[in-house]
């Protein structure tokens, strides 16, 4: 091998390891802390840096992203002597790399506790109700004591949170007790609360339905007393208008006699003492047309038989006093009170045909005959 190459090779392997000495690539967020004989020189930036090889060294690198420090549970006594196991969470960032890497050895460890003394006294003023309901107070708190204190280490805390505070095992159950019995009594009360105001609104439904069912009968009866009155008044003018006689109004008051024993129910029945005179008086009026019919011949059979049918019906109407009540039957009294008023309409209107018929018919049934 020539012996030139060797020294070269060795030229360049030197050369090589300078410029690899020199040059110092930081990725981004990273900060490196640069010792010059042993003393702090400078912090390098991200990029592409040039230091002095054998001279310069690289001694801490450090990130300077926001990060997250979870401390393991630590035990502090309230106010009220409960010792209570707590722990938190930090967020920090670094902002200056050379105080935090020559103004505290450890600032982790610094932080750590520091926090721990910091909760100690922060809890040790307040009862356990008041712990466990504070958290907000006490990340506060927290946060004003560290931020104050790692400001000059070049580290920033931006935020604490208590992730958990676990009271002892026997404050546990009576604390379970407790919220127990509370949410029974509200339970109870809210219980008590909706049938108060169920029955308040059923007794108000009802309220209002009995009013609206009186409203309701008593529209009804209104307008049927209405129509009854109407009624009544139509019928009044009705005959006074047509001019009934008496057969007419003491026929109508016959047929009405029937329905008086419609019901199932009536095992007694009163018949009026107007009864007999109304029978009476339609007796008597086809009696009377039947003796004043249109004058002409007629057979001494049918004048006997006229009489005769006269005689029975005047002898089957019942000889009642007025104001009398008889005690019969229902269903019979109504059936014989109704085959006489039929009796006598069917001879009277026997009667009226024969009256109004022609004389030329009547002669020759008469020569018939």
């Amino acid at each position: 091998m020539d012996p030139v190459v060797i020294p070269l090779l060795v030229v360049v392997l030197v050369v090589v390891f300078l410029v690899a000495s020199t040059v110092r690539i930081v990725p981004q967020a990273r900060r490196y802390n640069i010792e010059r004989f042993g003393r702090y020189h400078r912090t390098l930036q991200p990029g592409l840096n040039l230091v002095l090889p054998v001279a310069d060294r690289t001694n801490t690198k450090l990130d300077v992203r926001e990060q997250v420090y979870s401390s393991d549970p630590r035990p502090v006594i309230t106010e009220d002597n409960l010792v209570v196991n707590i722990d938190t969470v930090l967020y920090y960032q670094i902002t200056d790399p050379r105080a935090a890497a020559y103004e505290v050895a450890d600032y982790l460890q610094a932080i750590d506790q520091l926090t721990v003394t910091t909760l100690r006294n922060v809890i040790g003023s307040m009862d356990l109700e008041e712990t466990l309901t504070s958290r907000e107070e006490i990340n506060s708190r927290l946060r004003a004591v560290l931020d104050d204190a790692t400001g000059k280490w070049g580290i920033r805390v931006n935020r604490v949170e208590i992730k958990a505070i676990d009271p002892p095992h026997t404050i546990k159950e009576a604390m379970e007790k407790q919220m127990r019995a509370e949410r029974d009594k509200r339970a109870a009360i809210l219980h008590a609360e909706g049938e108060r105001q169920a029955k308040i609104l059923t007794a108000e439904g009802t309220k209002q339905k009995d009013i609206l069912e009186a409203q309701g009968t008593q529209q009804a009866m209104i307008l049927r007393a209405d129509g009854e009155a109407k009624a009544v008044e139509l019928v009044f003018q009705a005959v006074h208008r047509n001019n009934a006689d008496a057969k007419v109004l003491a026929y109508k008051y016959l047929e009405t006699l029937p329905h008086l024993a419609g019901s199932d129910n009536n095992t007694f029945w009163v018949i009026p003492g107007e009864l007999t005179e109304a029978i009476r008086t339609v007796t008597r009026a086809f009696g009377d047309q039947s003796t004043t019919g249109p004058a002409g011949p007629a057979s001494p059979g049918e004048a006997a038989t006229a009489d005769d049918g006269g005689t029975s019906d005047a002898g089957r109407t019942p000889q009642l006093d007025a104001g009398s009540t008889v005690s019969l039957d229902a269903a019979t009294a109504a059936d014989e009170a109704e085959r006489q008023a039929a009796a006598a309409v069917s001879d009277a209107k026997a009667e009226a045909e024969a009256a109004k018929s022609p004389q030329v018919p009547r002669r020759g049934r008469t020569s018939g005959d």
